[in-house]
């Protein structure tokens, strides 16, 4: 039976040959404390200790330089045709496989753009180029930012339905949480109420368990990646909650949000219902927009400008991300062309990724309304991995 690991670096040969990049290479060294972030996918679990190399090449052939104490761990991944050990150093190894492959074009794991292809650290960097001094390699490096976010970004059938049982799984615990919750509960003890339901189905967090769920009760709750307070669920307050699990290796991020009545209420005030579809229609609008071919910034114009044609203040964070392995999975972005997201939001969406979509608003008096949808691009358009959320929930 084909692995994950097996697939994926399959996958990155394809990927090189469509890049026209001769040969990727991953240097690493004592993962357990600075892993590089694409090894799961290519290497899996095991960790490296000494200067290791993975060198994957657009003619297939794949060869892992270990120290030789985990010459049979590389082995046991099965995606290497090749595995070199060596015992004091990595140069002279190194140095004898790039002449056998002999490439024109090295791509290497640094990124001006996206954080999870920006795997090799600056020591490792420095020693890679001195290991390359004399020999003719150190001028053929190029950055793997391209393959790194198409590796990532392009999901496997099976990485899809990793990433829609974490969806299921949270919005399971969702519908757990809203049959529990009541007026007078802390932003805690409804953070607690959701951790007790990651453990007892044994799933880990999407992120920091700090901050997941974020909770926000009425319009005095700081909107953010902070923690839950003391502030207590009031009648006509929004609630706001961002929350996701990992299951097997996979995240789903969602959000939802539910209002609480008042005395005498029978449904939302008009200026919340308001709020409430604006959000919607603008994950509607995102939802249509979004397909292969068209740039995140495209998308986020078509998904921001619902928001603030309603009158409502643009949302200052881009209108989704893509979602995998982390809740945060790298590569191109839903995002406005704003210097801190630097050329992502240009990036072309491709069929096979995974995004949330996320815009929000603020109903002053009430609370915060943030709707967070998580999709995958086909051939032609979206598909909704779980449920949206386009009904206001109405809680006594």
């Amino acid at each position: 039976m084909t692995t994950l690991v097996e697939e994926k670096v399959a996958q990155s040969i394809g990927i090189l040959n469509e890049k026209e990049i001769d040969l990727w290479l991953t240097f690493v060294r004592e993962t357990a404390a600075v892993g590089d972030p694409v090894l799961p996918l290519i290497y899996g679990d095991a960790g490296l200790t000494w200067q290791s190399a993975l060198m994957i090449s657009r003619d297939g052939r794949r060869v892992a330089i270990v120290g030789r104490l985990e010459e049979e761990a590389a082995r046991r991944t099965d995606a290497y045709t090749e595995i070199i050990s060596y015992d004091e150093s990595i140069h002279s190894c190194l140095v004898s496989t790039l002449e056998w492959f002999n490439p024109k074009k090295i791509a290497i794991n640094t990124s001006k753009n996206d954080v999870l292809a920006d795997g090799l650290s600056h020591g490792m960097y420095e020693i890679l180029i001195s290991y390359l001094e004399g020999t003719p390699y150190g001028e053929r490096l190029v950055s793997a930012e391209g393959v790194m976010s198409a590796l990532r970004g392009r999901k496997t059938p099976a990485e899809v339905e990793l990433i829609r049982s974490a969806v299921d799984e949270t919005l399971d615990i969702y519908r757990h949480t809203f049959e529990n919750i009541h007026p007078g509960m802390s932003e805690i003890e409804v953070s607690q109420l959701m951790h007790e339901q990651v453990k007892e189905r044994g799933l880990g967090h999407a992120w920091a368990p700090s901050g997941c769920p974020a909770v926000n009760t009425g319009p005095d709750s700081p909107v953010g990646h902070g923690a839950p307070t003391e502030l207590k669920i009031e009648p006509g307050h929004i609630l706001h909650l961002d929350f996701g699990v990992r299951k097997d290796g996979y995240c789903a991020d969602i959000q939802r949000v539910v209002y609480f009545l008042a005395q005498d209420e029978t449904k939302a005030p008009d200026n919340v219902q308001r709020g409430f579809d604006t959000v919607v229609e603008a994950i509607q609008q995102a939802a249509a927009a979004l397909r292969p071919g068209v740039s995140g910034k495209e998308v986020d114009d078509a998904t921001r400008s619902v928001v603030t044609g309603a009158g409502y203040p643009e949302y200052k964070y881009g209108t989704g991300h893509q979602l995998g392995r982390l809740a945060h999975d790298g590569g191109g972005m839903l995002g406005p062309a704003w210097e801190r997201y630097g050329d992502t939001p240009f990036w072309q969406v491709e069929a096979g990724q995974v995004y949330t979509i996320e815009p929000g608003l603020m109903v002053p008096g009430y609370g915060y309304i943030g709707i967070e949808e998580n999709v995958l691009v086909t051939k032609t358009g979206v598909e909704f991995l779980g449920k949206p959320q386009t009904e206001l929930i109405l809680h006594l």
